[in-house]
């Protein structure tokens, strides 16, 4: 995997640190979790300490917005992962019926659980799950959708869920929902970055003209047909004064006397990837 400048973000608000010490707190209550990442940046969305904190709890990896990444790049990312003998479940989270491979895999590990009950004269009990992630990977949403109603509030922007509260699915597994978080230093530059184009940090973290560059330069390297399609460029200019200008025409951003907003052009690029306006793209790349 290609090597990535270091940088030192530090973006750690203090419910994430009290997520952290409240899930420690309900360890020995949960059977099993789902670690929820974005498809679209499956090693960025990854929490780097996640394995040593549940290092003896079977792990499930959820690899959520599949419809909107590039899937030859991903499955790519699928492999390696499932080399490293993680199990991983690609969901579509705008289909309702996703969760049958997710329930039956659950059901497949924790299945030594339930037979140890069941030799002690116990009945099977409901699995408990915690579904864990880093903000706006679709955490919500999956829980939406196991639990079969509007249990768990939605959103674009990181930080919609505030508490860890316990949900009931129809298919006897209890999920512990918790907020997304993130590690307290966000030291590599590349991965801040991924994160703030698919709006799992916020967007005053990082300048907003510095993500939507890297999102052109994205486009331009990997996928130069959408930036075609989009905006109307063939490359991104080294002047980034000429791109935006045309861009900007482009998308009507003119103001009086005929000059570019080019804080718009800048919110038009990042609400390109958060709407889901531009698809079949991902950010991390596996051989580069």
């Amino acid at each position: 995997m290609n090597s990535e400048n270091k940088t030192n973000i530090n973006y750690y608000p203090g419910h994430m640190a009290k997520t952290k010490r409240l899930i420690k707190e309900k360890y020995n209550l949960i059977d099993i979790f789902y670690e929820v990442i974005d498809a679209r940046m499956p090693k960025s969305s990854k929490i780097k300490d996640i394995d040593e904190m549940f290092k003896d709890k079977p792990h499930i990896l959820i690899m959520t917005k599949y419809d909107l990444c590039d899937t030859e790049v991903t499955n790519k990312w699928v492999d390696y992962y499932k080399k490293m003998g993680y199990h991983i479940v690609c969901l579509d989270l705008t289909k309702n019926d996703i969760t049958t491979k997710l329930v039956n895999i659950t059901h497949d590990l924790t299945d030594d659980l339930q037979q140890k009950r069941i030799e002690k004269g116990l009945a099977k009990k409901d699995i408990r799950a915690l579904v864990i992630g880093v903000p706006n990977v679709g955490k919500s949403t999956l829980i939406n959708r196991l639990v079969g109603r509007k249990a768990a509030s939605t959103g674009n922007n990181p930080g919609v869920t505030k508490n860890l509260s316990w949900l009931k699915t129809n298919s006897d597994i209890l999920l512990l929902d918790s907020p997304g978080i993130l590690w307290p230093k966000l030291d590599n530059e590349t991965q801040a970055l991924n994160l703030a184009s698919l709006a799992s940090i916020p967007i005053d973290i990082l300048p907003i003209d510095r993500v939507a560059i890297y999102i052109l330069h994205i486009l331009e390297k990997y996928y130069p047909k959408i930036l075609k399609e989009r905006y109307n460029i063939e490359r991104v200019n080294e002047d980034i004064s000429i791109t935006y200008d045309e861009i900007g025409k482009r998308i009507g951003a003119v103001v009086s006397g005929g000059d570019i907003d080019y804080d718009r052009v800048s919110r038009t690029i990042l609400e390109d990837v958060k709407q889901e306006r531009i698809k079949g793209i991902t950010f991390d790349r596996i051989d580069d």
